[in-house]
């Protein structure tokens, strides 16, 4: 009896929240990979012959049983206008969700900040908050929340931001996650993209723990380069962010060697309460074809996270500097391993890391090895991981989002929809100088790095 006291107490729940068109698509591509990971069928129900004790609790994270046996996500997914969860409500998985987590308003947000804040989120937002409320009363001890966004959309960035200033009330001591889409540098899908990214950055420094951001462009090339997928589609580059998802809340669900908490991602990762915004990579990023005639060592992998072509992001990390690395193994990996590769690594020229901060990795280990979609692109592999890195160099993307900003507001352009919506132009001026802030936060802790290499000599 004692052992089973210890494995509640152990049970470490997540709520996903999936907001807008992006969060949707990127839940669809998420709930798919935990349903084949946990050997549950798009039903919400689990063959017998697979519900062996090891499986049996490590659903619990993501998934609640009903008295029927039917696993049921603990997930709500929430869009102002219907019809991107109408195709959940009417595709493979429709039997997997409880319909009341399904959430549509009747009234898109069309791409502006203010409809999704103020005007059409306000409706709501009442709704989705006391849904969230039902599924966190079903939970034994609740980790936090993971937010799934666009920041160039408007109920992405509208919406999110409401939801997020009103979660921070209700539950303050919980963390939350985001895994956001950024506005990638070339491609936009909305004219007013850097105002909504701007827009959702000023009221969120304040209210989210840690930000993933990944953008579209870069995981397009990755696709193309690595997977030789001439016209990537958003189901593929989604199925790629599943499988970073995973890999983060993969030591909440499956034993491992070292394992990883969702507060042990806060304490390792951000060392400034406003510096937290860590790249995802992920390796190996292999097609089926590719597999069989490429080598994936421990050391392989660990090498791939930080190359250039490899980053979710557009910038550089090579030109900026590392604060903190945490490396997120599964599969076939033992930390001799492990300990051999990240060496070869702090040896590599172009991997610098601030001169305050000298450990700089943190590691957590899975036996648990990737699981892929059947007939999709990734290979199968014996050993995957996940690299979350917090670098200055991702002030490029923030100040390339700054810069196109600046040249619409210079203009006052397409600002009087905003302001229609009952929004102050105030508000624009006093995010951008947030951001601007921020952007100088991150440029100070490079310098003050080169200033002490100064002081040495």
């Amino acid at each position: 009896m004692a052992f089973i006291n210890e494995r509640m107490a152990k049970k470490r729940e997540c709520i996903s929240i999936h907001i807008g068109q992006a969060g949707v698509q990127m839940g669809n591509a998420c709930w798919e990979l935990y349903c084949l990971e946990h050997g549950i069928q798009p039903d919400g129900h689990m063959p017998t012959d697979e519900t062996s004790t090891r499986r049996d609790d490590s659903f619990g994270t993501f998934f609640s049983e009903s008295d029927t046996g039917k696993h049921v996500p603990r997930a709500v997914f929430v869009d102002l206008e219907p019809t991107v969860v109408d195709e959940v409500r009417t595709g493979t998985y429709r039997q997997l969700f409880h319909p009341e987590q399904l959430i549509t308003g009747k009234e898109d947000a069309a791409n502006n900040y203010a409809r999704g804040h103020y005007t059409i989120g306000k409706e709501i937002v009442d709704l989705t908050l006391d849904r969230i409320r039902r599924l966190a009363e079903q939970c034994r001890g609740l980790q936090g929340f993971l937010i799934f966004h666009s920041f160039g959309g408007g109920t992405g960035s509208g919406f999110s931001s409401l939801l997020m200033e009103r979660l921070s009330v209700e539950y303050p001591k919980k963390s939350k996650l985001t895994f956001s889409i950024y506005p990638a540098p070339q491609v936009s899908t909305a004219v007013v993209e850097p105002y909504n990214a701007i827009l959702y950055t000023h009221p969120t420094l304040e209210h989210c723990e840690v930000a993933f951001i990944v953008d579209n462009q870069a995981i397009y090339e990755l696709c193309r380069r690595n997977l030789s997928i001439e016209r990537p589609t958003y189901t593929n580059l989604n199925r790629l962010i599943g499988q970073i998802v995973s890999s983060i809340t993969a030591s909440l669900r499956f034993d491992g060697a070292l394992n990883v908490d969702l507060t042990e991602f806060q304490t390792n990762l951000v060392p400034y309460p406003r510096i937290h915004f860590p790249l995802a990579t992920y390796a190996p990023v292999l097609s089926v074809d590719k597999a069989g005639h490429e080598r994936s060592t421990v050391a392989d992998i660990t090498a791939s996270c930080f190359e250039p072509n490899h980053q979710m992001v557009n910038c550089d990390p090579r030109r900026g500097k590392y604060m903190a690395v945490c490396m997120l193994y599964r599969g076939d990996v033992v930390p001799k391993d492990v300990n051999y590769a990240i060496a070869m690594i702090k040896k590599q020229k172009h991997v610098q890391f601030v001169e305050w901060c000298p450990t700089g990795f943190k590691v957590g280990i899975n036996y648990q090895p990737p699981t892929v979609v059947p007939g999709g692109d990734l290979a199968r592999t014996e050993r995957a991981v996940c690299c979350l890195c917090n670098t200055t160099a991702i002030v490029e993307a923030w100040a390339r989002i700054d810069h196109k900003f600046d040249l619409m507001y210079s203009k006052r352009a397409f600002v009087h929809w905003f302001v229609g919506e009952g929004m102050e132009e105030g508000e624009f001026s006093e995010a951008r100088e947030d951001l601007a802030a921020l952007e100088l936060d991150y440029r100070e802790v490079q310098e003050d790095t080169v200033q002490t290499e100064d002081d040495e000599y």
